[in-house]
């Protein structure tokens, strides 16, 4: 009780200059504190990609921008798949000279379009000669409902998709090169989600961004769940990962519909979430960490195995979902 009045009174005989800055020092620390806890995992691993080759979609922002930094300091050959190319171009042109590195190189790809998937898939098995890491990083956040040109509702399609296509057309070339990797971008936001069988482009149902890209999300992990079942044994590993709470391009979106709540947030947003290269740390754990090949099929978060929640977990939903997945895109192989 003493210490209490001691310091009570010590408070009370402070001048306004002295609170105010004790005030603001004490919130520096405590931000400072916070901003650590929140920035999660960090990939440790040294492993060096020489001679390896890396494809990243969605490679010229944000964490897939950082994350083919990496592997092209790593010696890595790092294919960089986007739909913008000019910027895409840029971004290339400042990997190569921050790392050194001067095989880093563009190619187009829009995960919107199935044609565009099968035309990148088919240049690169043509052109490369192995595939030894494959990144599902690109996708699309609470955008307004659309569909695509081949018909399918807009973030089911680029988020799942054409990243099941991609990855399947690509699985040759990913068992030749094995040991290989395949590392998929999903969220915790699949949390609380469901695969709308019934009608996957909510076109009898009230559409919502966020249901829409849960569902896109739990695609992911569920996809990554039955193809490690599939492919078991071949050499590729797979997994799902939640990056963390990120300020990147990505929520756009978000702060084109709701702009005064973005401005309330933007600060706040800032100083919480994630800055990219800590939201790439997992996607590089995932890629280049040594041992993982046990955990194909696994989700990870903060650099570390998680626990999905039961609908991440649902291998008749993963079967289900597959196979619908292989109908849409007009998928026939054996896996």
């Amino acid at each position: 009780m003493n210490l209490y009045v001691s310091i009570s009174n010590l408070w009370e005989d402070m001048n306004p200059m002295a609170k105010y800055g004790t005030i603001t020092a004490a919130t520096v620390i405590s931000l400072a504190v916070l901003r650590k806890w929140l920035a999660g995992g960090v990939c440790h691993s040294r492993v060096r990609l020489d001679g390896k080759t890396v494809l990243i979609t969605g490679a010229n922002t944000g964490i897939g921008k950082v994350t083919a930094q990496d592997m092209a300091k790593r010696g890595a050959r790092v294919v960089m798949a986007c739909r913008d190319l000019p910027r895409a171009e840029k971004a290339a042109e400042e990997l190569r000279r921050s790392t050194g590195n001067g095989n880093v190189v563009v190619r187009h790809l829009d995960l919107a379009s199935f044609s565009s998937v099968r035309q990148f898939a088919q240049e690169y098995i043509a052109t490369e000669d192995r595939l030894d890491i494959l990144i599902n990083n690109a996708g699309v956040m609470m955008c307004p409902h659309s569909l695509t040109v081949d018909g399918y509702e807009t973030q089911f399609a680029v988020n799942h998709l054409g990243h099941f296509l991609l990855t399947v057309l690509l699985l040759d070339k990913l068992k030749t090169s094995a040991p290989s990797r395949v590392v998929t971008v999903a969220s915790i936001a699949y949390e609380g989600g469901k695969i709308h069988f019934d009608d996957i482009n909510f076109a009898n149902t009230p559409y919502s961004p966020l249901i829409s890209y849960k569902q896109s999300k739990l695609a992911n992990i569920l996809f990554i769940r039955e193809l490690a079942r599939r492919i078991k044994g071949s050499g590729v590993s797979v997994y799902a990962l939640h990056p963390g709470v990120i300020y990147t391009e990505l929520g756009r979106h978000v702060k084109t519909s709701h702009p005064v709540l973005t401005t309330f947030l933007t600060l706040p947003a800032i100083l919480l979430m994630k800055t990219p290269k800590q939201g790439a740390q997992t996607s590089i754990y995932c890629a280049v960490t040594e041992g993982l090949e046990k955990y194909s099929g696994s989700y990870f978060s903060d650099c570390k195995l998680k626990e999905p929640e039961p609908e991440g977990k649902d291998d008749v939903a993963a079967v289900k979902l597959w196979n619908m997945s292989a109908q849409m895109v007009g998928y026939k192989g054996d896996n």
